[in-house]
């Protein structure tokens, strides 16, 4: 989308990244969440691109309580795979931008190597948020790991207070209390 040169950036189309979770990874109850980027002050940084999250556990919508095109998808999403009898099909499925979604997801229509390449798609996925979850689990234990240590070091706080503080066990403290001590 980048030009060599001179460019305005501003001219750029939107960049939606969007994650289907079947699990819960965010504090909120929602199971829709947007996001921008965001400065040290939370202000606004780039709306360019926004990031998408809905996670399937959090929605708890019935067929009848489903309104929004969002909620009508994500109902579809959780449900189609349970539908054998037309009979069974919500009404909004009847709506246009829903049946050509239902028949993109239609899984029987795919050739044996379709279905191989997807099974091998979404084993990927889930290695992907393995690694990411991981990422995120490594980036908190040294965030965690830091504060204590500027605690420790700024401090004459007991193990057990620098741990409320940085909310972690009195063991961790002591560990980063040893490691200290050992450089």
């Amino acid at each position: 989308m980048v030009k060599r040169g001179k460019f305005d950036y501003g001219t750029l189309t939107k960049i939606y990244c969007v994650a289907i979770l079947a699990n819960n990874i965010l504090p909120y109850d929602d199971f829709h969440t947007l996001a921008n980027l965001r400065n040290e002050k939370a202000e606004l940084f780039d709306d360019q691109m926004t990031f998408v999250t809905v996670e399937l556990d959090k929605f708890t919508l019935q067929e009848s309580d489903c309104q929004t095109d969002l909620q009508k998808l994500i109902y579809t999403m959780r449900t189609i795979h349970t539908v054998t009898q037309p009979t069974q099909f919500p009404k909004f499925w009847d709506e246009e931008w829903l049946k050509v979604a239902i028949d993109e997801l239609d899984s029987r229509k795919m050739t044996p190597d379709e279905k191989a390449s997807l099974e091998i798609l979404i084993a990927r996925n889930a290695e992907s948020v393995k690694a990411e979850s991981r990422k995120i689990k490594e980036a908190e234990e040294r965030k965690s790991y830091e504060f204590v240590v500027s605690l420790i070091q700024k401090t004459d706080f007991d193990d057990n207070k620098v741990a409320i503080l940085a909310n972690v066990s009195a063991n961790f403290v002591k560990s980063v209390r040893q490691n200290l001590s050992a450089r």
